[in-house]
C-alpha cells in the first residue's frame, strides 16, 4: 500500500518543509529535494501511521459498541 497526498497537501508540505529546513539549518532546499524527503517519508513512516490511526479507531468504536448497553438499556418489565 502507498500512502498518497492530495495535489494541494502536497504542495503545502513540501512548501512547509522548505521553510522548516531554511529556517533550522539556514540553509535552502530545493522543492525537488524536499518532495523526496517526502516520498521518503511516507514510504517509511507512512504505513506504521495509516495502520495506528486504524487501530485507534478500532479501540474507540468497539469502547462505544461496549458503551451501548450502559447508554441505552431499557429495563424490562
Amino acid at each position: 500500500m502507498r500512502i498518497k497526498l492530495e495535489k494541494e497537501r502536497r504542495a503545502e508540505i513540501i512548501e512547509a518543509l522548505i521553510n522548516f529546513h531554511y529556517s533550522e539549518f539556514d540553509e535552502d532546499i530545493s522543492e525537488f529535494r524536499a518532495a523526496e524527503v517526502i516520498d521518503f517519508l511516507l514510504k517509511k513512516i507512512g504505513p506504521s501511521q495509516y495502520n495506528q490511526g486504524i487501530a485507534d479507531a478500532r479501540k474507540y468504536i468497539a469502547e462505544k459498541l461496549d458503551d451501548l448497553d450502559t447508554e441505552f438499556y431499557e429495563p424490562e418489565d
